[in-house]
């Protein structure tokens, strides 16, 4: 007789467009759900990624809290949720959804927890003051909410056991990224330029973030300033929520730069793979906070070149296979852009391929998805044997 599929109830902050919610999406999507059956509650309000995963037949929730310190009748709220439909793990993403997600689990039940750490420095100039006090609450908490601690890169995990985390609950499984939508495509790349103007033979290089003080934006637009002196006609394509001449902020350092008629703000695309694809040079250029780039990973999938900061584990990530330089530091991040470009079209695709290569050996989605699967049938063992 088969055993019953494991019941696994997912608690994240939000449900856009940001690195967490889409690891959750693929998560979901490559689960064997004859194994581990899921369900999503979102803290605050439904987003696009909410109707990716109900797209897949897993159910979503919202609990319609407002971002900030959390609100005790929402959190009692969760806590009814879970006892009317009990799970057997829960799976939170992120600091909020890990404190409150956390602290229901234990009001509602034995759950076990896993918690989610997708942050690696904070800024607590840029961040939110309430971040600030939830990363002190939930390390006080560590050692007592969570059975787990999954972080997705090394660099996190140090981090937050230098902030007070439990550091034997620590586990890294870093982020997937399916090479079957993320792949290499020049019809990609000549659709793209012709639907934006840009000429066939000039390079092309990419930004992909929502606008925050953490992609540092203008970090990246102050390296195209000192590349177009080597590099007059390279055009830059910006992509993410937040990305229009309708941000007074951006539109004034674009106008500033003098560049205007090179730049290309898309906004928020729901054709990332085609737009991935497109690019001759993918570029991170965050100031902190990144823990491990979605953006990098899924341009390597399309045979495309990185130039990032050093923050998070992008160095990691990239290895051999691009460059990185320090964060902060415009010309350096624009030397490095201009290293890449300057090489033959032969090693700059050699590059590409050997990125390629390093997804498939270390990052390929399915065999990330196998490590969850391996965590969750872990912790339920060990919850048995006690």
């Amino acid at each position: 007789m088969m055993a019953e599929p494991l019941q696994v109830t997912h608690i994240i902050t939000d449900l856009s467009t940001g690195g967490a919610e889409l690891m959750l999406y693929k998560l979901l999507a490559h689960l064997d759900h004859g194994q581990f059956s899921c369900r999503v509650i979102s803290l605050t309000s439904d987003g696009p990624i909410g109707d990716k995963i109900r797209a897949l037949g897993v159910p979503v929730q919202f609990l319609g809290m407002r971002p900030g310190f959390p609100d005790p009748l929402a959190i009692l709220r969760l806590v009814g949720w879970l006892r009317r439909t009990p799970p057997d793990l829960v799976q939170t993403w992120m600091y909020h959804a890990d404190l409150v997600g956390g602290v229901a689990a234990r009001l509602a039940g034995r759950a076990p927890v896993i918690w989610g750490i997708r942050n690696s420095n904070l800024d607590l100039l840029q961040s939110k003051r309430s971040t600030g006090w939830t990363v002190r609450t939930c390390a006080f908490l560590s050692n007592r909410l969570p059975q787990r601690i999954v972080s997705c890169s090394e660099t996190a995990r140090r981090i937050h056991i230098g902030l007070g985390y439990r550091a034997d609950k620590m586990v890294v499984i870093p982020n997937g990224f399916d090479l079957e939508l993320f792949h290499p495509d020049l019809s990609a790349r000549t659709e793209l330029r012709k639907e934006l103007g840009v000429p066939q033979s000039v390079p092309v290089i990419g930004l992909v973030g929502r606008f925050d003080p953490q992609k540092d934006h203008q970090n990246f637009i102050q390296a195209a300033v000192i590349l177009a002196v080597r590099f007059s006609e390279t055009h830059f394509i910006l992509c993410g929520d937040g990305i229009s001449l309708e941000n007074p902020l951006l539109a004034g350092w674009i106008d500033s730069s003098g560049l205007g008629k090179y730049f290309h703000l898309l906004g928020r695309r729901e054709d990332m793979p085609r737009v991935t694809a497109a690019l001759d040079l993918a570029c991170s250029s965050s100031a902190y906070g990144e823990a491990f780039s979605n953006v990098l990973g899924e341009a390597m999938a399309c045979e495309v070149p990185c130039v990032a900061t050093d923050v998070g584990d992008s160095a990691y990530i990239i290895a051999e296979t691009g460059r990185v330089v320090p964060p902060h530091d415009p010309q350096a991040l624009a030397n490095a852009m201009i290293d890449l470009l300057a090489l033959a079209p032969g090693q700059r695709f050699a590059l590409g391929v050997a990125a390629r290569q390093r997804l498939e050996k270390y990052f390929e989605i399915h065999a990330i998805t196998k490590s969850f699967e391996q965590l969750y049938q872990q912790i339920m063992i060990h919850r048995e044997s006690l």
